[in-house]
């Protein structure tokens, strides 16, 4: 059965000049259950991240001044949060649940997080709405336990994941790939494994092309045993942010060629939501809730 974390501890209402839909998160659920797509046993609820396993991937340092809300308005005006305990207690069950689905996905196969792909976060720093690297954190947790011996991390959101390369620049057992929009946030990129920069504009076959060729470019040279996913919605051509082309059905044919090629490979998955600034939150959770009908009848 397909396990997926769900996101108790959701801040709502933001400021009104905040431009992330956390409505999702809470939304997201209720549509999947009310559909049919999943019951309420498939969700469980995270508690909250081992300080010393977020210390594999984060700096004490930063961790600490994190933890006692320590960080200076400039640090927290990078993150895009104004910091509270609240803040901070939430991203320490998102980063548990993306590690508590990569715990569950060696069992049953696959595992979701409702929330997660916090992958602007650096080793010493967060920056766009990401204050810890949950995949980092769970990747790592991965090979410090053998539980896996090369993981491949897929980002498809439309914005590097710039983080995740950089905590695993150095890491041979750790293969990170984003495909994302040229032009778009970070400015400044950083170098993964194997980056796709898309122009504006991208349409669908443009991107699936793009993404089929380079899926098949890894795995010539990479036998992979665990994979990450990344499925932020903002490539859609409604998203506000992400300055792309993507229909709905070209999303969700997006995910059909990850999770067949997962299948193909015969290894656990664990999937992140990522981002999604649609100015209508239907579409946002209509492209996420494709997602989970996507891998249910692929992998289940």
């Amino acid at each position: 059965m397909l396990k997926i974390a769900f996101d108790p501890l959701y801040i709502h209402p933001l400021p009104e000049n905040h431009r992330f839909p956390m409505e999702k998160y809470d939304l997201l659920p209720r549509q999947l259950i009310h559909e049919g797509s999943v019951s309420s046993d498939h969700f469980f609820a995270p508690t909250t991240i081992d300080l010393e396993l977020a210390q594999q991937i984060h700096s004490p340092e930063y961790l600490n001044r994190l933890y006692h809300l320590d960080l200076t308005d400039r640090e927290q005006r990078k993150t895009g949060f104004v910091h509270s305990q609240t803040l901070i207690d939430r991203e320490s069950v998102i980063m548990e649940g993306t590690r508590m689905c990569a715990e569950l996905a060696l069992d049953c196969g696959a595992a979701m997080n409702i929330a997660g792909g916090t992958h602007h976060a650096f080793t010493d720093h967060g920056e766009g709405f990401c204050l810890m690297n949950d995949q980092a954190i769970a990747a790592k947790w991965l090979l410090d336990k053998q539980k896996a011996t090369n993981i491949l991390i897929i980002d498809l959101d439309v914005h590097q994941g710039n983080g995740t390369a950089e905590i695993f620049a150095m890491e041979e057992n750790v293969f990170t790939f984003s495909m994302h929009g040229e032009h778009n946030y970070p400015l400044k990129k950083e170098k993964s494994n194997l980056d796709i920069e898309l122009a504006d504009g991208t349409k669908d076959k443009e991107y699936l092309y793009a993404l089929e060729n380079s899926l098949d470019a890894i795995l010539a040279k990479l036998n992979p045993d665990f994979v990450f996913y990344q499925c932020g919605v903002d490539i859609l051509e409604t998203d506000q942010l992400g300055r792309l082309a993507i229909s709905m059905e070209g999303c969700r044919r997006r995910d059909e060629l990850i999770f067949s090629t997962v299948k193909q490979l015969n290894v656990p998955v664990v999937c992140t939501m990522g981002g999604g600034y649609s100015k209508d939150i239907r579409h946002i959770v209509e492209a996420h809730a494709a997602t989970f009908r996507c891998i249910q009848h692929i992998l289940f």
